[in-house]
């Protein structure tokens, strides 16, 4: 027989994995260059697919709308539709989505900070 507290941890345990398996699969998710880059160049702006895709140097135009749709998907990005000829989409940050750049832009500036450091570091390395 299992007693409530038994019980209870047991749910309290299965609900950790299911929090920590979520996390993992949105870090996996998000952790790429593209992702981070998008959720960069979105910022605090509004921007059309062709915006995005000037502001993110490089990327194509199915890693783009890979990278939107799965963020969009995490709840990231707001996507919204304009009803016109041709169709006007428009992407922006939402909240989650800009609180994850505020995370973005500490790394960014752990980069710049230790810059010196990783690349001294990559020279005696070779790369």
């Amino acid at each position: 027989m299992v007693t409530k507290q038994i019980r209870d941890e047991l749910s309290e345990n299965a609900d950790l994995r299911r929090a920590d398996s979520l996390a993992r699969e949105i870090f996996s998710d998000v952790a790429n260059k593209w992702a981070l880059l998008i959720i960069e160049a979105l910022g605090e702006r509004t921007l059309r697919f062709s915006e995005l895709r000037d502001e993110v140097e490089g990327v194509s135009h199915k890693m783009l709308t890979q990278n939107l749709r799965m963020l969009e998907r995490n709840g990231l990005v707001d996507r919204t539709v304009h009803p016109t000829v041709p169709p006007k989409v428009e992407y922006t940050l939402t909240e989650p989505g800009r609180a994850l750049r505020a995370t973005v832009d500490a790394i960014c500036g752990w980069t710049h900070q230790y810059l010196g450091h990783i690349e001294a570091a990559r020279g005696r390395f070779g790369t």
